[in-house]
C-alpha cells in the first residue's frame, strides 16, 4: 500500500458547518428546547462575528431536516424532536462527506427511480392527497413566478415517502439540500425550466394514480435526465 493511502483529506469547516454545530450544542445540552425561538439573523450575525447569508444558509438546511422551523410572524422555533433523533439527524449533517455534485446527482437518479416504482406500486390513497397538494404547492408558485425549488424537492419527497422505505426518505433527506444549494448557486430553475418541470410532475403523479412502476420508472428517468447532463458539467 503507498505511503499516500494512510492520509486523509482535510477538510475544513465552513461557517454554515459552525454556525449548526453551535446551535446543535445549545439543543443537546438543554439550553435551547422545543418551541424556543432563536434570536433574529441580525443578532446572530452580530455574535458569531459572520454574514447574514451564512445564519439563513444554516437554519434553511435545519429546517430542511425538521430541526427548525420559520413562522412568519415569530421567527425561527425550535421543534419538538426527541433528542436520540436530533442527534442523528446532526450526525448526518455534520458528517457526510462533501462529494462532487455529479455522484450526488447521480445517488439521487439512482434513489429516485427506486421510490417512485415502488411508490406506483405502494402508494395509499393519503399518499396521493400528499402528493397532490405537494404539486399544486410547486404549481402555484411557477404561475407567480417565484423560486420553487423548495417545492420541487419536496414533491419528490413526498414520492420517496409513498414509497414506505425510510432508508430511501433518509437518504434523499441527506443529499438533497447539498443538491438545493447548488441548484440555487447555478441558478438552475428558471421559468422556462419549472414550466416543463409542472408539466413532467403531472405525468410522473399520473403515472402513480394508475399504478403502474413502468411508466412511471420511465417518465421519472426522462425527467432527471437534463439534471443529471448538467451535474458532469459541474466540477
Amino acid at each position: 500500500m503507498d505511503l499516500l493511502d494512510n492520509f486523509k483529506t482535510i477538510e475544513v469547516e465552513t461557517p454554515v458547518d459552525k454556525i449548526i454545530r453551535q446551535i446543535r450544542g445549545l439543543i443537546v445540552s438543554g439550553y435551547l428546547n422545543p418551541g424556543d425561538k432563536l434570536p433574529s439573523e441580525r443578532k446572530l450575525s452580530e455574535k458569531l462575528g459572520v454574514g447574514r447569508t451564512y445564519i439563513r444558509d444554516a437554519i434553511k438546511k435545519l429546517e430542511f431536516f425538521g430541526i427548525l422551523t420559520t413562522h412568519p410572524q415569530s421567527g425561527v422555533v425550535v421543534n419538538g424532536t426527541n433528542i436520540s433523533a436530533m442527534e442523528g439527524l446532526f450526525s448526518n449533517i455534520m458528517k457526510i462527506e462533501r462529494p462532487d455534485f455529479f455522484s450526488l446527482v447521480e445517488t439521487r437518479v439512482s434513489m429516485e427511480l427506486f421510490s417512485v416504482r415502488a411508490a406506483a406500486e405502494r402508494r395509499t390513497n393519503e399518499d396521493l392527497v400528499n402528493l397532490e397538494k405537494a404539486l399544486e404547492a410547486y404549481e402555484d408558485k411557477v404561475k407567480n413566478n417565484l423560486p420553487a425549488e423548495n417545492e420541487d424537492f419536496l414533491f419528490h419527497l413526498k414520492i420517496a415517502e409513498s414509497s414506505h422505505n425510510t432508508v430511501v426518505k433518509t437518504m434523499m433527506l441527506i443529499i438533497l439540500p447539498d443538491i438545493l444549494a447548488i441548484y440555487r448557486k447555478e441558478n438552475v430553475c428558471g421559468k422556462d425550466v419549472m414550466e416543463g418541470t409542472s408539466r413532467e410532475h403531472r405525468v410522473i403523479l399520473d403515472a402513480i394514480k394508475e399504478q403502474d412502476p413502468e411508466k412511471a420508472s420511465l417518465v421519472m428517468s426522462n425527467h432527471l435526465q437534463k439534471v443529471l447532463e448538467f451535474s458532469k458539467r459541474i466540477l
